[in-house]
């Protein structure tokens, strides 16, 4: 008999299955695990871009959560799309009773396309409740922006925010780089308790098919993090799979738009 670790993702299904529910189950079953999921929300969705968004009502998600935890449990938990202010604070009541050991928060506010997937009555709740419980955080530039109200142009600038944003009540983030001006990106891990940054380099991929980088990454950290490598080196092999994951999608042709990554 084996147990496989297991991964439970939180988050909004996407029709296109480049991002969302979708991406997090091929992304963890890429990485050998086992996937649970509880969808916050349903998006009608292509590679042009998001058309509707409905949520779920706080009972169906937290029947959901409570069913995997129950039954399956946990290594992981990995947060995408929430949508409703009603589901950030129906999670955090999940967490307070269930404490789940690693929990990695992908601050999911707007799609690719622009549209958003957090409510505005949302953001603040998630900033002030959600965040604090949570052990890692995934923004990009432009969510980091939002959330700590300043611009982040330059790398230099990426080393203060990353400290800044654990002043939200995270002890670790990871920040994505994709949005630098430059052929040269940068993310940068950094954990508040040992006062430790990581750059982590790789160039600019020229392809459109770009959809899901998020979904995946966080994706992949939960998942390592489950197999019971440490913070440090759960960040570094999932910052490589999704190098990987891009360069391998190059010359995928689905959509007129941003097509997914080759998860597999």
């Amino acid at each position: 008999m084996q147990t496989p670790k297991t991964v439970l993702s939180i988050a909004g299904s996407d029709s296109s299955s480049g991002a969302g529910i979708q991406a997090d189950l091929k992304t963890i079953h890429a990485h050998d695990c086992y996937a649970g999921t509880a969808i916050t929300g349903i998006t009608a969705q292509n590679t042009m871009g998001v058309q509707l968004v409905e949520a779920v009502n706080p009972a169906m998600l937290n029947r959901q959560v409570t069913a995997i935890l129950d039954d399956i449990g946990a290594d992981a938990i990995k947060i995408g799309m929430l949508g409703t202010a009603e589901n950030v604070k129906e999670l955090c009541k999940i967490f307070d009773r269930y404490k789940p050991k690693h929990i990695v928060l992908d601050t999911v506010l707007l799609s690719t396309s622009g549209k958003a997937l957090l409510q505005k009555d949302a953001i603040e709740v998630l900033r002030k409740e959600l965040i604090p419980r949570v052990t890692i955080i995934t923004p990009n530039i432009p969510e980091a922006t939002f959330l700590l109200g300043k611009e982040i142009e330059t790398i230099e600038k990426m080393l203060g925010a990353v400290e800044d944003l654990t002043n939200l009540g995270c002890k670790k983030v990871y920040l994505k780089g994709g949005h630098l001006n430059s052929q040269q990106l940068c993310d940068i891990y950094y954990d508040s308790e040992i006062q430790k940054h990581l750059k982590l380099y790789s160039t600019k991929v020229n392809s459109r098919n770009t959809h899901g980088t998020g979904c995946t990454l966080s994706s992949a950290i939960a998942s390592n993090l489950a197999k019971g490598y440490s913070y440090e080196k759960s960040v570094v092999l999932a910052h490589k799979y999704i190098k990987e994951a891009i360069q391998n999608a190059r010359y995928l042709n689905i959509g007129k738009g941003k097509g997914p990554l080759k998860h597999l």
